[in-house]
Formats: structure tokens, sequence, C-alpha cells
């Protein structure tokens, strides 16, 4: 029988999981910091605390950077190394390469929330325009990018050596070891992506080069990357889950998903144009290109997510599952790892249909600066992506450390918290998107000018933004516990057998259900948005010939 994933990682040698774990700690503490910062400034959007904007701004560039960059990227290099090196079977190829990638991000993170800590705030992106007056601080931001960057070249090149070592014993890859190369390449072409970007800030920093002229495009591509490569990492996650948790593997055997995994790098890259939707000079035709593109970018997670769904359902029919959704049931909900995957796919559904929206050429101008963004754009960053990866640190460090998660029964329902806080937040956050409010800005209500709707708005996301960030932070403190000595030993946990085989002529039906309500969703939702814009009282005022 072959042994499971956790059998594998807990025989993994003392020094790869010393790696393993320290990277899994160092993503969970810029999670738990980027939450706060995040928590901090939607009480302050909403009235309930007063900040004022120079702290504000900090507490939000502490926010993006702490989650986007280093949480997800982190986290990333933990999950890729403990899967890579458990299919290898024999731990960790290029050790050494390895520990230097998680030096390089430990420091890039040191400089980067440092820098952020004080003087002029400089916001996730790090504009060189607003570092004018301040250029050593842009200098230190920028040098913790680019050390991340290089970080994330190097850790996922021990990957690919660790992957291809696995390949010399078997021969070839198997799905999931075909996943993992593909996501360590994106992975180190995004580390070259970010040095691109951030190298000029630096220079012109340092005195050795001119104010960068382009930074806003170059963002606007690595940002696109960036936001859909822990997609593809969470689709990965999922797969792997399933097999550890549930004992189920693809129906549709390893070459279809290996297929489904090569698909983001064909989908996902030439789909950055919608992000560009603001820029004043961009041709027509490039905008309708964008946006045709664009409708593409999430063929390869709706096709995982069949693949998965469809798998589940038809070997939980083979074990008796009856009626339409009855099969659900007989999934190991007790399993806080399935809880989080569970409601992440829930939240996924979500995040799907309101981004599309967004890259409609007619909708993207009026909503991307506004409270739309955010309120939507938190479905994947927290309701997906991070619950999926903490389901998998869930699954990997008891297996490392051997001991088990703090407080098992509250982590089993922390998913169902955060994603009740989540459609408060996201749900109030797209509706004041739809209104008008503003999503760079401190006081929405604009000393009491603001209309009263948007205060009520702001109320209920920062009801919703509280109570997610209380559940996130207590899924991770529990899974955080599995860190520190004198926990109790970890319990594993059960699974079906897949050697069952599937009834003849078993069906599944919730999968492609699921899917076309998904799409309906996200024509029901373009068609809302076009009409709420057109009901607005905008007045444009231009002069004499103002029309």
């Amino acid at each position: 029988m072959t042994a499971s994933l956790r059998d594998r990682l807990g025989h993994l040698t003392l020094g790869d999981r010393r790696l393993l774990t320290a990277l899994s700690g160092l993503s969970l503490l810029a999670l738990l910091s980027g939450i706060a910062g995040g928590v901090s400034v939607a009480l302050a959007r909403a009235g309930w605390i007063d900040l004022i904007p120079e702290t504000g701004y900090r507490l939000l560039t502490l926010h993006g950077v702490g989650i986007f960059f280093y949480w997800l990227y982190l986290v990333q290099g933990a999950i890729l190394l403990a899967l890579a090196a458990s299919e290898g079977r024999r731990g960790l190829a290029a050790r050494g390469l390895a520990w230097a990638g998680f030096g390089l991000m430990l420091a890039g993170m040191a400089l980067s929330l440092g820098a952020a800590s004080g003087g002029t705030p400089l916001l996730y992106d790090g504009n060189p325009e607003l570092a004018a007056y301040e250029p050593e601080r842009l200098a230190v931001f920028n040098a913790g990018y680019i050390l991340l960057g290089l970080g994330l070249i190097a850790l996922p090149a021990a990957g690919v050596a660790t992957l291809l070592a696995a390949v010399r014993r078997a021969g070839e890859f198997s799905a999931v070891g075909f996943a993992l190369f593909a996501w360590a390449g994106f992975l180190m072409v995004t580390g070259f992506a970010m040095i691109y970007v951030f190298a000029p800030g630096l220079l012109w920093a340092l005195g050795l080069g001119g104010m960068p002229a382009n930074h806003g495009t170059n963002w606007h591509i690595v940002f696109h990357n960036m936001h859909y490569l822990p997609l593809m990492a969470t689709v990965i996650v999922w797969y792997v889950l399933m097999q550890e948790l549930v004992g189920v593997k693809s129906v549709f055997g390893a070459r279809f998903s290996k297929l489904v995994f090569a698909a983001y790098l064909v989908f996902v890259p030439p789909t950055s144009l919608y992000h560009m939707f603001l820029e004043p000079d961009l041709p027509g035709a490039v905008r309708i290109t964008g946006s045709l593109l664009s409708l593409f970018v999430s063929v390869p997670t709706l096709t995982a997510f069949l693949i998965i769904v469809a798998s589940l359902e038809v070997h939980a029919r083979a074990r008796g599952g009856g009626g339409l959704f009855g099969w659900i049931r007989a999934l190991p909900w007790r399993e806080p790892a399935m809880a989080a995957a569970g409601f992440a796919v829930v939240n996924m559904g979500f995040g799907i249909v309101l981004a599309f929206v967004l890259i409609q050429a007619d909708l993207a101008p009026l909503l991307s600066d506004s409270f739309f963004v955010p309120g939507y754009f938190h479905f994947f960053t927290v309701g997906t992506v991070s619950l999926s990866f903490l389901a998998a640190l869930a699954l990997i460090l008891p297996a490392l450390t051997g001991r088990g998660l703090a407080w098992p029964g509250l982590a089993r329902f922390t998913p169902h918290l955060a994603t009740l806080g989540l459609l408060a937040f996201g749900g109030a956050g797209v509706a004041a998107g739809y209104l008008g409010v503003p999503r760079r800005v401190i006081d929405a209500g604009y000393g009491g000018e603001a209309p009263t709707l948007w205060f009520a708005l702001m109320g209920w996301v920062a009801a919703g933004g509280l109570v997610m960030a209380l559940a996130l932070s207590a899924f991770a403190i529990s899974v955080a516990a599995t860190l520190l000595p004198g926990r109790a030993n970890a319990v594993p946990a059960l699974y079906w057998d897949a050697a069952i085989p599937p009834r003849p002529g078993a069906a599944a039906l919730v999968g492609p259900l699921a899917v076309l309500v998904i799409v309906i969703g996200m024509y029901g939702a373009t068609i809302a948005g076009f009409e709420i814009m057109r009901a607005l009282p905008i007045t444009a005022v231009g002069g004499e010939h103002a029309h």
C-alpha cells in the first residue's frame, strides 16, 4: 500500500523538517501581522476607531505587504517544498539553495515591513512618486522586494531539483509532480518579474538612475501573475487534500489533470491587459482584446474545480450517497482541513462571479478605484486562497512535528465563521463600490459629508472584517501551535478507502450544475453592474461644451 502524504512527511530528515517548519512559521507571522493592519483600517473606515491618515495608510501598507507578498509567497514556498520532498520520498535536493531562499525571503520581509512602519506610506506597490522626498525609504522597501524576488528564484529551484530527482527514479511525473513542476516554474518567473519591476525604483533611490517612467504598467503585469498564481497553487492544494483526506483521485485520469495544470501557463499570462483599463491612452482595440482574453482566465480553475467535485461525487455515490446533495454529508467535515477546503470552494464561486464584472472594459474604469475591488478581492485572498493554504498547513505541520492542532474543535468551525464575516464584508463592499465609495481613503465618511448609506455599508464592512479577521487568526494560531513543544501528539484523520470502485452508471451532477450556476452568476452580476451604473446621478461638467 502506498504511504500517505503524512507518513512520507513524517519520515523526512530533521534538517528538511526544520526548514519547512521555519518557512511555515514565518508565513503565519506575516499573515497575522497583515490581518492586524487590515482590520485596523476597516474599523477606521467605519469610524469605530480614529486614525490620522498617515497612520491609516501605513497600516494599509502593512496589510498589503504582509498578506499579498509575504504570507502568500512564503506559504507557497513551504507547501511546494513539502509536497516536492514527499513526491521524491528522499527529501529535498539542493538543500543549501532552499535555505538560501528562506534567508533571502526573511531578510526581504524585515526590510519591506521595516520601511513601511514609518515615514511616507508607500502602499504595497512601492510607487516611486510617493517617495519623491524620501528616496532612502523607497530604497529599503524595494530592496526587500528584490530579496523576496531572489528568494522566489532560489526556493522553487530547490523544489525543481527535488522533482527532477524523483522523475529520474520513477521515469515520469505523477499528476501532482507535474503540477508542482509548473507551479515552481511560475514562482521563479514571478521572482524575475519582481526584480524587473522594483530594481529601477531602487536604482533611482540610490541616485544611480532616473525616475521610473513606466512603473505603473510594469506593476500591472507582475500583479496579474501574482494575483492568479496563488489560485493555481490553491487548486493543487485541493487536489492533494482530496487524495489525502478522502482517498480520492481524479476520475478523469492523471493525463487530463496534467493538461489542466498546464492550462494555467497558457491562459494566465496573456490576460493581464484588463488590469490596465484605467490607463487613459489605452487604445479601444486593446480594451476589447483585454476583455475577450480575460474571459479565459477562469477556464483552468473552473475545470480543476469540476474534476475535483466530480471525482468526490462519483466516489461518494459509490459508497451509497444518494440524492442531488446527499453525498456531500459523507465527506469528513470534522477534519479542520476539509472544512477549510470546502468553504474555500464556495468562496471561489463568489469571487469568480464578481471578478467577471471587472473585466468589462466599460465597467472597470468606474469600479476599479471603488470599494468594489477589496469587496470582491477578499473572496479570493481570504475566502479561497488563505483558507486553502491554512488547510494545507493543518495537514503538513502536524505530520512534520508530530503535534496536533490547538483547539481542533474550534479550528473546525473557524472556516464557517470566516466565511460569514467575508459575506458581510464582501457583500457590503461590493454594494459600496457600486454606489461610489472609494477604496483608497481612511475616512470614508468625509467628516459627515458622505451619504448616510456609505456610512452604514462601511459599518457592515467593519463588522464583517472583524469576524473574518478573528476567525482566520484563530485558525492560524491553532495551526501555529503545532510548532510549539509540549503539544499533544497529532491524531491521523480517517479517510475513505479509495479502492472501492465506482458503482456502474454513477454520475456526477453537482460539479457541472455548480459551473452552470457560476456562469449564470457572472452574467447576472455584470448586468446588475451596468444597470446600477446607468441609474447613478452622474453629471459631467467640462466647460462651455460640457455634455
